[in-house]
């Protein structure tokens, strides 16, 4: 790949990145970060959660994970309690407000998906899915490589 191609590519992801951020502050004003996200997404996945197991299955420090609920639970996003099996720890679940903010998600990903489409023909909207779970595999390659 030249330099000039990289640079396209790097300047079109760039712009598609930006692009996805703002649509994301747009519709979620609680404005929470990447890291807060993927600790949203994960509980409405999984339910209730020790943070134990939070921490490990994002891949994340427990203090990174500890800073993260703190702020989720202050835009009372998360509810904490005693966990059933354990009164010692605390098991993390969504509370009413995290379920309507992953909603209000879900909503605008599946309302830019639309407009996206809207652009494209069914072909184009085929290889395009195909390229960008080609580029997440060779992004998540990386971290591998790395470790």
């Amino acid at each position: 790949m030249t330099t000039q191609e990289t640079s396209e590519l790097e300047a079109a992801l760039s712009l598609l990145q930006c692009e996805l951020v703002a649509r994301r502050n747009r519709f979620t004003p609680e404005a929470i970060t990447w890291a807060q996200y993927d600790v949203l997404e994960i509980l409405r996945i999984n339910g209730a959660l020790r943070p134990s197991i939070i921490s490990q299955r994002l891949g994340i420090s427990r203090t990174q994970l500890s800073k993260a609920l703190r702020v989720l639970k202050d835009l009372q996003l998360i509810e904490q309690k005693s966990d059933a099996s354990d009164r010692r720890a605390q098991a993390t679940q969504l509370s009413n407000q995290g379920n309507a903010f992953l909603e209000r998600a879900t909503r605008q990903r599946h309302g830019a998906a639309q407009r996206v489409a809207s652009v494209m023909t069914a072909g184009e909207q085929a290889i395009f899915a195909e390229l960008c779970h080609k580029a997440v595999r060779g992004l998540q390659r990386e971290g591998i490589d790395h470790d």
